[in-house]
């Protein structure tokens, strides 16, 4: 799932090359746009709020989007237009006087006036990178459950906006704690001041790297590491599967040995996590998909 960083750098992308640009041709494949025109209309702004990504036009208008699972925009050159292949992924044509961009698999799209973006991302917590930080706010909200699983404090957005499950699980490896350690046992201030310094370093370095070490199936700690060593003390990495409709209880990745504390009984552990589905390193990343010769992909 795209984390605040990515959606960051995606903002920066997509500001570099449309900001300024006016709208020739506009082409929303989603019902309840369908009949939306953004033609004539200049690109103001792109802003990123945790997750969420705000697209500014003149004339008062927003467009609200986020990534969820695996959103993307994705920009081309003047004159040129993406490969057929890309056609049933395609939520929004937005063609300029300059670059096209197109919303790829993009589950929300929101049209709303500008005044009102607080209706989309009001509810949610200080935004870690953006320029109203706000250290204090987050960690009172994170202590105000002080029984409540640190892992899942974490990923709530209403807490502090932009962490997603890879810097949850790997914030909580780096200050030692059980994911299920309740917040009341933690020191928010550094666990607050390590996740946003390492999604910071992020911005302006390849890859979501916690290591430093950026060679290919050496950039995390435990996340998508399942029964491979502990990087620090050998012990296989301990993995919980996503729990169904409990929405932060998501694959989860740890060190029994390096992170003392509660965690889940071995029956509510699958048998063999090498051999699921879930999040690999070795692959982290690879639906990612690349146009040859284009302006570069702007991915949340």
């Amino acid at each position: 799932m795209p984390e605040g960083d990515s959606v960051w750098k995606a903002a920066r992308s997509l500001r570099a090359q449309l900001v300024g640009r006016t709208v020739s041709r506009s082409n929303f494949r989603v019902p309840q746009l369908a009949t939306a025109d953004l033609s004539g209309r200049q690109v103001t702004a792109f802003d990123s709020y945790g997750k969420h990504l705000l697209t500014r036009f003149s004339g008062d208008l927003t467009l609200h989007t986020h990534f969820e699972m695996d959103g993307a925009w994705q920009v081309v050159g003047p004159g040129k237009a993406l490969p057929r292949s890309f056609e049933d992924e395609i939520r929004l044509v937005l063609a300029t006087d300059g670059p096209t961009a197109y919303a790829l698999r993009m589950p929300v799209l929101k049209l709303l006036v500008t005044g009102d973006e607080a209706s989309v991302v009001g509810h949610l917590g200080p935004d870690l990178l953006g320029p109203g930080w706000d250290e204090d706010e987050a960690v009172r909200r994170l202590s105000c459950s002080p029984g409540r699983p640190l892992i899942e404090a974490l990923l709530d957005q209403r807490n502090l906006a932009g962490i997603g499950n890879l810097w949850a699980v790997e914030t909580c490896f780096l200050r030692g704690h059980s994911p299920w350690t309740p917040v009341g046992e933690v020191d928010l201030r550094a666990t607050v001041q390590l996740v946003r310094r390492m999604m910071r370093h992020s911005l302006d370095h390849p890859g979501q790297v916690t290591t430093g070490d950026t060679r290919r199936g050496r950039t995390h700690w435990v996340y998508g590491r399942a029964e491979r060593p502990c990087r620090r003390c050998g012990t296989p990495v301990a993995f919980r599967d996503s729990v169904p409709n409990e929405h932060y209880a998501r694959e989860t990745w740890w060190c029994d040995r390096c992170q003392p504390g509660p965690a889940p009984s071995l029956s509510e552990r699958p048998p063999r996590p090498g051999l699921r589905r879930g999040v690999d390193e070795e692959s982290f990343g690879s639906r990612t998909r690349r146009l040859r010769g284009g302006t570069g992909l702007a991915r949340g």
